[in-house]
């Protein structure tokens, strides 16, 4: 078991005995992940938005964008993989596509021509898999550092791990040094949604619910069944 795992199932371990009586049926241990989202919060304010704002200070629009589509482009590798793993063969076909076309013409990834060329970008991860594989989702959990999750999700996060190209450096300073330009990249890319919190009464419910809807929205490829509750005396009223 290496180390990344073994936190993982210590931390389950962790919050199952937290566990107690919660008035959101998505979030049994409520009180841990709150206290965890203050925790988070606390670390983001001190260091990773001041670090944030300092690179996009320091960094070209036109090499941001640049850094970010590498990285993007590096992502269609567990896009292409997990697709496969869901059946979706065309979907995986097109990944691969991208990822030739981006690699090759976009000289490594600064540029993204596949899009110009109707490759649609996916995103998927093994999360997805287990989730469109019938796997339920399981109650939500904030992590320390890494943010929102649900029980499936932190299960996956091993095997996403191991499908990332992080795995392929063997140069641990090249490795920590990718890895902290690309936290940089993905914090980057969050500030363009922080207006949406302003006025939010209850920050920590805003982005749980947004969460959980946006991982259920993927796992079911955008396509929500429609559900309808209806009172027995309007029944006439209702489709069935």
């Amino acid at each position: 078991m290496s180390f990344k795992q073994f936190f993982l199932f210590t931390l389950i371990l962790m919050v199952t005995g937290c566990a107690g009586k919660a008035a959101n049926k998505d979030d049994p241990w409520e009180s841990w992940n709150r206290g965890v989202y203050s925790f988070n919060k606390s670390v983001d304010n001190a260091i990773a938005r001041p670090l944030t704002e300092g690179y996009k200070a320091v960094t070209p629009d036109i090499m941001e964008q640049g850094i970010s589509n590498v990285f993007s482009n590096l992502g269609d590798i567990p896009n292409m993989l997990n697709n496969l793993l869901q059946g979706k063969v065309l979907d995986s076909f097109s990944d691969l596509g991208r990822l030739l076309v981006n690699s090759t013409v976009g000289i490594g990834g600064l540029w993204d021509p596949a899009s110009e060329m109707g490759l649609i970008k996916h995103d998927e991860d093994f999360g997805q898999t287990l989730g469109y594989w019938g796997v339920g989702s399981g109650p939500y959990v904030m992590l320390p550092l890494l943010g929102p999750s649900t029980l499936r999700d932190t299960a996956a996060m091993p095997i996403n791990s191991q499908a990332s190209f992080m795995e392929q450096i063997d140069h641990i300073p090249t490795r920590n040094s990718v890895a902290f330009i690309q936290l940089l990249d993905q914090r980057a890319g969050l500030m363009k949604y922080e207006d949406q919190l302003k006025g939010v009464t209850d920050e920590y419910a805003f982005i749980r619910d947004f969460y959980l809807q946006n991982r259920n929205y993927k796992v079911l490829d955008g396509e929500i069944p429609f559900e309808e509750e209806c009172d027995e005396e309007d029944e006439e009223d209702c489709d069935f």
